[in-house]
């Protein structure tokens, strides 16, 4: 039996009469952007993240890249990054010309606090901790951390649509999340898509008005902004999606508890106390990564890696010096993660076959 890392088809297969419905809606409509859909959207998608407000944007990396810029971010300043995260992290504060300086992970894959103190500098202007593979960072000690020294914490939520922290969503933390909902994602759409959360009305209307040309009136732009709206089509197939992602959640965070109860040889993911995880990926360890990589190939199973180069050693990055051994434990996990599959298009006899595979590979 063949295991797909993930089966977009049959996840949205299964809600295709009501995707539908909801494309005719916009068809028939004759408005396509900036109108109902994007506003009940939001108005949504603010209840779930318990979130004052939701502007919606094209995608995940202008979500980060305009509210660093609404909250002040330019050349000059510093943004601390995590060491291990996906690339588009960094580049949304090197658009803005803004220095990186990155922090390596805890247990958990995320931003380590214990580092973030000896990072800050007079010219640290804002955190940016980012929920890696739907596992909450440590939000309540970083913005313990931020308040003391008065900066602001934009959080990458791009894999944890739905994740918690100590009894409250892990948006409610900081001053905004930013959200991806490029299609393998938890939330996902049919195309690129994005947003921003926050309780900030101020932010709120900066990012309303950067996003649309730099115009809150029509034809008047009161800054330099540029094009990155989410439109009605995809702001209306994400309210169909919305209904369904608690659900979705829950058939992730039970593949990731019987994985974690019976997974042998390999190093499990490690869930911080108080933290509900939303297995946007479930990453295992190994040191022989890529030797179980092509043993489960050869059952059948796909499986990706998350991420094989982290952002300081790729090309994108070369002028900024950083040799090999720079930033250790990142370099470390990218020699060691896996991703096996997991999601709501899994099967349990699909799942017995992951586990059997991998506990027959430690032998």
């Amino acid at each position: 039996m063949k295991v797909p890392f993930l089966d977009l088809q049959s996840i949205n297969g299964l809600l295709q009469t009501e995707l539908k419905e909801a494309s005719s809606r916009v068809i028939d409509s004759g408005w396509y952007i900036m109108g109902p859909e994007l506003e009940a959207f939001e108005q949504e998608y603010a209840a779930y993240t318990g979130n004052r407000y939701c502007v919606g944007v094209g995608n995940g990396l202008d979500a980060l890249s305009l509210t660093l810029r609404a909250l002040g971010v330019g050349p000059g300043d510093e943004v601390i990054v995590p060491s291990n995260t996906y690339i588009a992290t960094w580049l949304a504060v090197s658009y803005l010309g803004a220095t990186l300086v990155p922090v390596e992970p805890d247990a958990t894959y995320n931003m380590d606090p214990e580092h973030i103190e000896a990072a800050i500098t007079p010219r640290t202007r804002v955190i940016l901790p980012v929920h890696l593979y739907g596992q909450p960072a440590q939000m309540d000690r970083i913005t313990a951390i931020a308040q003391r020294h008065g900066l602001r914490v934009l959080a990458d939520g791009a894999q944890s649509h739905g994740a918690r922290l100590s009894g409250r969503a892990a948006s409610t933390f900081g001053d905004a999340t930013a959200w991806s909902f490029y299609p393998g994602k938890n939330l996902g759409a049919l195309g690129d898509a994005g947003a921003v959360t926050t309780d900030d009305p101020e932010l709120a209307q900066a990012l309303r008005t950067l996003r649309n040309y730099g115009s809150s009136v029509k034809y008047v732009n009161e800054v330099q902004g540029v094009n990155s709206r989410l439109d009605e089509l995809q702001a209306a197939l994400l309210r169909v999606k919305l209904q369904h992602l608690d659900a979705w959640n829950t058939q992730r965070q039970v593949t990731a508890e019987r994985y974690n109860s019976a997974l042998q040889g390999v190093e499990r993911p490690y869930v911080l106390p108080g933290a509900e995880p939303v297995w946007h990926l479930y990453v295992v360890q190994h040191e022989r990564r890529d030797e179980l990589q092509r043993h489960l190939s050869a059952q059948g199973i796909q499986t990706l890696i998350h991420y094989p180069i982290p952002p300081h050693r790729q090309a994108a990055y070369a002028q900024l010096g950083w040799p090999e051994g720079a930033f250790p434990i990142s370099e470390a996990l990218h020699r060691r993660v896996l991703s096996l599959p997991l999601g709501p298009h899994l099967s349990p006899e699909q799942e017995e076959q992951v586990i059997a595979a991998v506990n027959a590979f430690a032998g």
